[in-house]
């Protein structure tokens, strides 16, 4: 199972990749592998901000649906575009080309209640 260092990761698979106060959102290999094939992924494309444990989305895989849960607040910057014409991109990148948002976050201390690399792989027995 791919859980690269460097990232945060919530108890709900989104993983939190910080580059200054911006911060991409996306779904773990883990979690992508668990749906199977991704069909769809809605995000609401006037998402303006997301607060930290509601939900900003769903990811449809064939055989089901998931919502998917904001892991910190903040102003939407960017939803994935590629995501529209190619959701399997979850699938095949998850940690690259299948980010689902970017996010100003307005609280970089809410990182601290996020879940590490380690202990992440701890969670998922990786």
């Amino acid at each position: 199972m791919n859980v690269p260092d460097g990232m945060k990761f919530s108890k709900d698979h989104e993983w939190i990749k910080v580059e200054g106060s911006t911060v991409s959102i996306g779904v773990s290999d883990y979690a992508q592998s668990e749906l199977g094939d991704i069909v769809f992924v809605d995000i609401e494309s006037d998402l303006e901000e997301i607060n930290s444990g509601e939900t900003f989305g769903s990811i449809e895989a064939v055989k089901t649906v998931s919502d998917l849960y904001a892991p910190i607040s903040g102003k939407v910057l960017e939803v994935n575009p590629a995501l529209e014409d190619e959701p399997e991109l979850v699938n095949t990148d998850p940690y690259g080309d299948g980010w689902l948002i970017k996010v100003e976050c307005s609280d970089l201390s809410q990182l601290d209640s996020l879940l590490s690399t380690e202990d992440y792989k701890k969670q998922i027995g990786a």
